[in-house]
């Protein structure tokens, strides 16, 4: 497991989620820009009732927060599906 993931569990703990995968689709996007200045490509799949009565926009928005300066330095793209227990 990379540092940046295990930097992105570690943060997203916060949420209290449930459960967590985060994959590492660097790879392929290798040549990209955002993948030449350092920043990966993430999917990330979150069940926490922390985003219970949230819209979708309003859930991304609340991971976006929790990774904090992550979002400029770390990850270029992160792909988010957020989910509450029900809805899993």
């Amino acid at each position: 497991m990379s540092d940046t993931i295990r930097l992105m569990q570690d943060k997203l703990a916060t949420l209290a989620p449930q459960h967590i995968d985060i994959r590492d689709d660097s790879a392929k996007h290798a040549g990209h820009a955002g993948a030449r200045a350092g920043g990966g490509h993430y999917q990330l799949y979150i069940v926490s009732d922390a985003f219970a009565g949230l819209t979708t926009l309003a859930r991304h928005r609340l991971v976006y927060d929790t990774l904090g300066e992550m979002m400029q330095v770390r990850i270029h793209a992160l792909s988010i599906s957020a989910k509450t227990a029900q809805e899993s």
